[in-house]
């Protein structure tokens, strides 16, 4: 599975949701989340798509017209972080159902 990691501004919010409404990419998997809470700059956001080469081909031209492609090391540790608060919050919600 293909996927793509990128820093928008929140100012550009509008223009990502457009984006991310495109039919290919809205098929995909995506994830959107506070860059501040991953260690990443106040006021961004980490934008994640996955699924097919294609769409994240087309996610990743129709994304680096409003924000920055992560570099390999950053990106790395940020979906680092991104599964460990995934995991995190599927356990909790085991603990949840199972009290």
């Amino acid at each position: 599975m293909a996927a793509i990691l990128f820093a928008v501004p929140g100012t550009r919010r509008a223009e990502l949701d457009i984006i991310l409404k495109e039919d290919r990419i809205a098929r995909q998997s995506q994830k959107i989340r506070d860059a501040a809470t991953l260690g990443g700059k106040v006021g961004e956001l980490f934008v994640l798509v996955e699924g097919s080469q294609e769409a994240v081909q087309t996610a990743e031209e129709m994304l680096a017209k409003i924000g920055t492609k992560l570099p390999p090391a950053e990106q790395e540790q940020v979906l680092r972080h991104m599964k460990e608060e995934d995991e995190s919050a599927s356990a909790g919600m085991g603990l949840f159902f199972t009290e």
